[in-house]
């Protein structure tokens, strides 16, 4: 199946931080529905989809896809219309410099800029040009002066505004983690289209997981899978000045097959019969660990009586940045696999 490059845009370039999912949610539910046993939405926010298997007590396969992307919630407006964030999510200040973001307000989204306070180029000292601002030292310019107070709110939501790029053979975008795993949740389901799966499927679009896997937690307590998906992406530091022991994953050779990061150790049997399916089917795929970070599939390994998990990602360069850049074949090699899988069950 070719991949689905308009949906990926779409996706993309919805704007949805944690807690303020609803418009990725939305767009979702629409491309699903027609495709599910049971749709809805938890307490939380996150949107819970399930397929019916056969039997009378098949065992319950949990895909979790993250649909918040790390942004910014506006924390003050002042008298002048300068506009104050503060993040939900990680960022590396050294990538928020001359910035234009999007201002999403009630009565419609906002052009703005973003930068640090303080001196520009000009005017400051070769010291002062070495400091590297704290995250909440920057602020959005809208251009609408004393106006500004007016219309945006404190708790209004705040996203980078970039254009979702084909570039060769690679797609470059903001919000690429976690868009590609609500891709790929939507195109998991559309493959069991008319079939009657062996176990039953839900496919988990969360909520808030830039910020603690929060609605993972809840998803997986209510649905207490036996075996937990993580799909999300992870870091191709396949770049310049990275040594190789340090790339994670190198673009172009596959999906990630992911075994461990600080929230979880996938269950070896799992992982085992995926790397096994992978092979027998030629898609090609790459182990994966990481240091530091955690994924939704921790969520579903640790949740009621626990389940066996692993997780399947997809290798992304300049991670939490507004050029977050993927190979096509790697996505696609994580399309084939979770067709796959979930076909043979």
């Amino acid at each position: 199946m070719p991949l689905d490059l308009d949906l990926l845009k779409r996706l993309c370039e919805t704007p949805g931080v944690p807690g303020s999912e609803e418009r990725v949610r939305d767009l979702i539910r629409a491309e699903i529905l027609p495709l599910c046993d049971e749709v809805k939405v938890d307490a939380m926010g996150s949107l819970l989809c399930r397929k019916d298997g056969r039997g009378e007590a098949p065992q319950k396969v949990m895909l979790l896809c993250h649909m918040d992307e790390i942004g910014f919630l506006v924390s003050h407006v002042t008298d002048e219309g300068w506009v104050h964030v503060l993040p939900v999510g990680g960022f590396d200040p050294r990538t928020l410099f001359a910035r234009r973001v999007m201002v999403c307000t009630e009565s419609g989204d906002l052009k703005g800029v973003m930068n640090p306070a303080g001196k520009g180029l000009h005017i400051s000292s070769p010291e002062e040009r070495k400091k590297v601002p704290e995250v909440h030292e920057f602020y959005v310019d809208l251009g609408l002066g004393k106006a500004a107070k007016d219309v945006v709110k404190v708790g209004d939501m705040v996203v980078m505004d970039e254009p979702f790029l084909e570039m060769g053979d690679k797609i470059v975008s903001k919000a690429l983690d976690n868009r590609i795993a609500c891709y790929l949740g939507i195109q998991a389901l559309k493959s069991l289209a008319g079939k009657a799966p062996g176990a039953e499927i839900h496919v988990a679009f969360t909520c808030q997981e830039e910020v603690g896997l929060r609605g993972a937690r809840t998803a997986s307590h209510a649905i207490a899978p036996d075996i937990g998906i993580g799909v999300d992406t992870t870091l191709a530091c396949d770049t310049p000045g990275v040594g190789e022991v340090d790339r994670v994953t190198k673009q172009g050779d596959g999906f990630g097959l992911h075994l461990r990061d600080s929230s979880f150790i996938a269950d070896k049997a799992l992982a085992g019969e995926i790397a096994a399916l992978a092979e027998s089917r030629g898609i090609p795929f790459q182990r994966t660990m990481l240091r530091a970070g955690g994924q939704d599939g921790a969520a579903a390994q640790q949740a009621a009586a626990g389940a066996r998990a692993v997780g399947i990602v997809v290798g992304t360069r300049y991670i939490h940045t507004v050029c977050e850049m993927i190979h096509k074949s790697d996505l696609a090699a994580a399309e084939e696999i979770l067709a796959a899988y979930l076909g043979g069950l």
